[in-house]
């Protein structure tokens, strides 16, 4: 009897001749650079208009200068973007135009302050350290082509951010608080630099340890505690950056670090408990801080009165007088370079610049800033839960609430939600270490996000997460 085969379509024939399926094809997602450009030149035109409108309003001419800030402004953003086209093609395409918007608005804000008082200019250093910022964030995209390099220097950066903690105890104060180095005209703000540091050092730590943290040592309640030698290290780091921090009387900075901190272990064990724990730390230590130490004491005073200097007929303090700037500037704002939020004094440019955006560009443009930082801080966590190695998915996490922690401290602290406490708005303020710090920030997210994407080919991976 002859044999006779019959193929069935969609089914294999058995026998060693057999064919394995194909490999499922990687998925390539697009790269959107065409995207990340479009929206570079909205933000550097926006950026223009706004000086524009700064100098037709004061003077009712075009300003001199417009064309100069629009090419400057205009090179730097296209050569951060060159940079990622050519070594991030797949990073988020909306990180970088969100960062130049909001660098080009602090600009425009800076320089309208500085027609105020023109012995005092701000602006032209601004733009340098910016130009020294895009640079840095170029240099971290080319240099740095996979982010779990870092999770080597773990240890290496928490050495480094502790030193650049302690170097402000050994220079003079002003205003009452220890935080800047400062060598004839130039100066520098060390706790800018250390708090990306320590978030590279906690990301490292909380990653190689998550298993221990989260299903080891004793339960008390409903709240599973970590053995001490696996708590114990980064308990010990952080207690000790806090500390130095109270000390320079930096009280932004222990807030952002502490906040950090209780983020990042809640995000690497997954138990809520430590978001109440470390609610109710931050509570007492708030407290006793704000009892115990004068220069707080102060703050907290202005902020439960803050109108009790004008009551007693001082004058407005900060405070007030920044509450009476974001009154005057209503739904639609008073116009750029129609304020008068130079009546808050010497901070007006740093950390009370929120005001000058608020009175100028009302509660439309505030909403509208506030919506960027937003979506700068979505897109971070977006990178960190596409991201399958616990390292850079905690270091994304990280990155980004540094950003959210610096808006909600000083948004808060200049609107009267919460005592004020100095920080610089970031990209904003005026501020060196501040805009520098906030484009390496960005760089990162950058490479964060670049290799969410380009991983996405199905490719497996093992349990630490490496392909």
């Amino acid at each position: 009897m002859s044999h006779i085969s019959c193929y069935v379509p969609g089914m294999l024939s058995p026998g060693p001749t057999a064919q394995a399926d194909p490999p499922t094809p990687a998925v390539r997602l697009p790269r959107r650079r065409g995207i990340e450009f479009t929206l570079l030149v909205l933000a550097v035109l926006l950026s223009v208009y706004g000086y524009c409108a700064v100098g037709l309003a004061r003077n009712g001419t075009l300003p001199p200068g417009a064309a100069r800030y629009g090419a400057g402004l205009g090179v730097l953003a296209l050569l951060a973007h060159v940079a990622v086209r050519w070594r991030a093609p797949y990073a988020d395409p909306l990180l970088l135009p969100i960062a130049v918007l909001l660098n080009g608005l602090g600009l425009v804000l800076v320089h309208r302050l500085d027609l105020e008082t023109p012995a005092d200019p701000a602006a032209p250093t601004q733009l340098v350290w910016s130009t020294l910022g895009v640079g840095l964030f170029i240099a971290v995209v080319l240099v740095l082509r996979d982010h779990r390099v870092l999770q080597r220097y773990a240890y290496v950066c928490v050495v480094t951010a502790l030193v650049l903690l302690m170097l402000p105890i050994f220079f003079p104060a002003v205003n009452g608080a220890r935080l800047w180095i400062r060598v004839g005209g130039f100066s520098i703000q060390p706790g800018e630099f250390a708090k990306v540091l320590l978030a590279v050092f906690f990301a490292g730590y909380l990653a190689a340890n998550r298993n221990a943290l989260a299903y080891t040592g004793r339960r008390i309640w409903k709240l599973q505690l970590p053995a001490g030698r696996v708590l114990g290290p980064i308990l010990t780091i952080w207690v000790l950056s806090v500390g130095v921090l109270v000390l320079e009387r930096d009280l932004g900075t222990s807030l952002l670090f502490f906040g950090l901190f209780v983020i990042l272990l809640y995000v690497a064990t997954g138990r809520t408990g430590w978001i109440a724990v470390g609610l109710l730390l931050a509570a007492l230590g708030a407290f006793a801080v704000g009892r115990l130490e004068p220069y707080v004491h102060s703050r907290v005073e202005d902020w439960l009165h803050p109108f009790a200097s004008v009551e007693a007929g001082l004058g407005p303090s900060q405070l007030a007088q920044s509450l009476y700037a974001f009154a005057a500037g209503g739904l639609l704002g008073t116009g750029l370079g129609l304020g008068h939020s130079i009546l808050i004094g010497f901070a007006a440019k740093s950390d009370f610049i929120l005001a000058t955006a608020g009175e100028e560009l009302g509660l439309a443009g505030l909403s509208a800033i506030f919506l960027l930082y937003g979506l700068l801080v979505e897109r971070g966590y977006r990178a960190g839960l596409a991201l399958r190695d616990p390292f850079g998915r905690l270091l994304a996490v990280g990155l980004a609430s540094i950003v959210a922690l610096q808006v909600f401290v000083i948004a808060g602290g200049v609107t009267g939600l919460i005592p004020l406490t100095g920080m610089p708005m970031p990209f904003l303020a005026q501020g060196g270490s501040s805009v520098v710090t906030n484009w390496i920030i960005v760089a990162l997210l950058i490479r964060l996000s670049d290799s969410a994407r380009s991983r996405y080919d199905g490719a497996p991976y093992d349990a630490e997460g490496a392909p």
